[in-house]
């Protein structure tokens, strides 16, 4: 529920808080039904948090750490880790994120001005 997703953010954000940059926690199992509205288009039901990060904005964002079933971290970084280390930002065409992109950039460049936007 809303209501459920909701406390979680709000409990994690306790444990972000006084970061430099913001930490997201958010049920990939929910974007669907808030997107629309927050972002003016659809967006598909994903079927699991890993095939969610492919839809990010940015390609260099599309990265999560989940727990396996042995409870092990498991990377998952769809597009690969070249962006990151690169200091590049690289925009996902899968869906028309270009403002969240562009946003995601100007942010990060706040922080660190020597980062590659690459345009929309």
């Amino acid at each position: 529920s809303y209501e459920a997703e909701d406390a979680v953010i709000r409990r994690a954000a306790t444990h972000f808080e006084g970061l430099p940059l913001p930490v997201e926690v958010r049920n990939q199992a929910r974007v669907h039904l808030w997107y629309p509205v927050k972002f003016g288009q659809e967006c598909p039901r994903y079927a699991s948090s890993s095939e969610s990060v492919s839809y990010f904005a940015s390609k260099t964002h599309a990265v999560g750490v989940r727990y396996g079933a042995d409870g092990a971290l498991e990377l998952v970084a769809p597009f690969g880790l070249d962006d990151i280390f690169s200091f590049r930002i690289t925009p996902n065409r899968a869906l028309d994120n270009q403002r969240t992109h562009e946003a995601k950039g100007r942010r990060a460049r706040e922080c660190w001005p020597e980062i590659e936007v690459v345009p929309w």
